[in-house]
């Protein structure tokens, strides 16, 4: 059963964070709920809807950022009572405004998620998690990686209430007062928790960074994974879920919010399986999701909020019933632009006086710089509150911009002198007249490290920019998992030396993404990996004193080798490096890069007759006299064509991984193979994979 929702904006705040916004329960069955939503500018607003018109209950004074909202109460009644965070600080409201507690967590971060349940109260900064009752201290827990939100069931099934932080490190841990009770994998790193039912019980819905979403039954020791949805459609990564019936077929809907504005609605079929039912796409990220009954008695509706702080309305009501709001809307957004243009001939004005002192404008960027594991490349999204004029990125190290087809901004490429200065990019992204969320792709070379700069330019007066960096690691497509395949013929670096836990943490975090910066509690760690772009593996184990590095790919151990004597050099620290290298990983790894080689060559042969099959075609008429196969490359060129666009250098990357495994190979054994490297290429311009495996077992 499909739906149909309309779009209806009721006002605008400041900027908000992830999950700060609530509805606040309904007086009677399908009457209208207030909103509540905090900001950035540390604003409070709590409003209602009356004849079409947004009329605030109460707003507080500006303050301290607010990061978190959470409705409370005694058990057993509405929860109607507002908790806010700002800095280590929680308040609570009335919903009439009224400031009933001020609470200082004292933490030395600030808290970024939070539950309030009856009495409790459950705060997380990054890596620390508290719990009070009553505001007293009950338990506190230190987390292996970043916390990134809470929830607590309650059930009869469970002897005490379970909180469940979900982690960076792609696990959910259970926890039993203080104590770890248990975690859960799950397939990317959670970014949002949320109870499937209002009422309590043991089922928690979650969703990851990388757009997956799921469903998981929290017993007393362990945990069931009812279902998991795919982000096939490589949509954006998920910040907020609810649940309401917003289909009205007496079952709770799941209402999603997405970093790249997509809203989307999943009921359920006859086998409970979870189905995509509706999708509306905004022009930011979604920050906060609700379900209920805001603009109209009796019309449901998704409302949500986002990032530059719009808090819009999908409702059930009929079109034909908010035509008049439209028109009413049109014509203060007319009486807005001209306010507008005025200020601006004011502000021109006054700019040209002598006395004119020019301030620099404020503006706030949300960034997000993260591995794509379907296709090995860096997703870089920007989201700025005010349109982009233009974006400057510049690379010290060897990147390739991949095509996204989001992505409506003209890029243009400047010329780079990469020996004097190290840039090796400088591109330039020119926005359309709104765009206020821009979406990069870059794939980078492991073994070359280095930093990427995004200098972003608003379409504010006086001109302002401000500058982004993200790191490029040496070792930057690998990816933390859970476990490796042991039976793989492995290849062992071992470290030994006067280092620290902390210094040999430090390096790892150097060498490789998804690692905490903290420093890991006890004596020693252990860290798996794969590599996206390839899929071989690497473990990392590491203490005082030592550290062990396995991988199937013997590049992979040189990098290492090579940026950990680097480091260590820097500190001074004498290292005491042994190599156990397996001769069978080579084999192993050119059998894993066969496929893509073999692919993107068979690609490359394709894109070649493209043009000369188009130009038979044009000359005899029509394609019936080519063969089969011909005919197929002319039918898909469209697509072959599109393909090859979007993964440039793709060949090269894969000859150049081929070429530094050769050396790398021979490094090992203490031979300078560079002079047959041309010979090695000519093999692979004729490729065979027997002829392959050949040169490098005889050369």
């Amino acid at each position: 059963m499909e739906i149909h929702l309309n779009r209806v904006d009721y006002m605008q705040v400041g900027v908000t964070s992830q999950k700060t916004m609530r509805l606040l329960p309904a007086l009677g069955k399908k009457a209208t709920q207030k909103v509540a939503i905090a900001d950035h500018d540390g604003i409070l607003t709590c409003f209602g809807m009356k004849k079409g018109e947004a009329v605030p209950v109460f707003k507080t004074l500006p303050g301290q950022k607010i990061t978190r909202m959470d409705l409370g109460g005694a058990v057993g009644t509405p929860q109607e009572k507002i908790f806010i965070c700002s800095g280590s600080q929680v308040r609570g409201f009335t919903k009439k405004g009224k400031q009933f507690l001020t609470f200082e967590a004292n933490l030395t971060e600030t808290i970024n998620a939070m539950h309030v349940s009856g009495a409790d109260l459950f705060v997380c900064a990054s890596y620390i998690y508290n719990h009070y009752c009553d505001c007293k201290d009950q338990d506190y827990y230190l987390s292996g990686d970043k916390i990134n939100d809470i929830t607590c069931l309650s059930s009869e099934n469970l002897t005490r209430p379970a909180p469940v932080l979900a982690c960076q490190d792609r696990v959910l841990r259970v926890l039993q007062g203080s104590e770890l009770a248990y975690d859960i994998e799950v397939p990317g790193p959670p970014s949002v928790l949320e109870l499937y039912s209002k009422e309590g019980g043991e089922e928690i819905l979650y969703g990851t960074t990388d757009g997956k979403m799921g469903l998981v039954q929290v017993g007393e020791r362990s945990a069931a994974t009812k279902w998991e949805i795919d982000n096939d459609k490589k949509r954006g990564g998920i910040l907020c879920i609810d649940t309401y019936d917003i289909i009205g077929d007496g079952v709770n809907d799941i209402l999603v919010g997405r970093d790249d504005g997509t809203v989307e609605v999943y009921g359920f079929d006859s086998n409970n399986e979870p189905t995509l039912r509706f999708e509306h796409v905004l022009s930011e990220s979604v920050t906060s999701i609700q379900g209920g009954c805001v603009g109209k008695e009796t019309y449901d509706e998704v409302l949500t909020a986002t990032y530059t702080g719009w808090v819009t309305g999908l409702t059930t009501e009929m079109s034909k019933e908010t035509q008049s709001k439209v028109e009413a809307l049109r014509a203060e957004l007319e009486q807005l632009q001209l306010k507008v243009l005025q200020g601006r001939e004011q502000y021109q004005q006054i700019s040209q006086s002598s006395t004119a002192v020019s301030a620099v404008p404020v503006f706030s960027i949300n960034d997000k710089f993260t591995l794509c594991q379907d296709d090995a490349s860096y997703s870089l999204t920007l989201e700025v509150q005010t349109a982009i004029d233009n974006l400057l990125l510049q690379s010290d190290v060897p990147i390739d911009l991949l095509d996204v087809d989001k992505n409506s901004a003209v890029v243009s490429f400047s010329e780079c002198d990469s020996e004097p200065n190290g840039n090796f990019l400088l591109a330039t992204y020119r926005c359309q007249a709104n765009t206020t969320r821009l979406e990069l792709k870059v794939r980078s070379i492991e073994g070359q490290y280095g930093t990427l700069q995004a200098y972003v330019t608003p379409r504010l007066q006086p001109k302002t920019c401000q500058v982004r960096q993200y790191q490029i690691k040496p070792l930057s497509l690998h990816q933390r998992t859970h476990s490796i395949d042991q039976d793989r013929p492995m290849n062992r670096l071992s470290l030994v030396g006067q280092f620290s836990f902390a210094e040999i943490h430090a390096w790892v975090v150097f060498c490789l993404p998804e690692v905490p910066e903290k420093t890991p509690a006890g004596e020693s760690i252990t860290f798996y990996f794969h590599n996206t772009f390839l899929g071989t593996q690497l473990e990392a184990t590491y203490c005082k004193g030592e550290g062990h590095f396995r991988s199937d790919n013997i590049s992979t151990i040189s990098i290492l080798s090579d940026v950990l004597s680097k480091e260590a050099t820097k500190k001074k620290i004498n290292l005491n490096i042994s190599y156990d290298i397996n001769d069978d990983s080579v084999s192993h790894t050119l059998k894993m890069i066969h496929p893509k080689l073999e692919y993107q060559l068979l690609l490359a042969r394709k894109v070649q007759l493209i043009d000369a099959l188009k130009e038979l075609q044009v000359h005899e008429g029509n394609a019936d006299f080519l063969i089969p196969e011909y005919r197929k490359i002319l039918d898909e060129s469209a697509n072959l064509l599109e393909e090859y666009k979007k993964q440039p250098a793709h060949l090269e990357r894969l000859y150049g991984m081929i070429t530094d495994l050769f050396i790398d190979k021979f490094k090992f054994k203490g031979q300078n193979v560079k002079t047959k490297v041309s010979s090695l290429l000519e093999i692979l311009d004729n490729y065979d994979l027997n002829s392959l495996l050949d040169f490098f077992n005889e050369a």
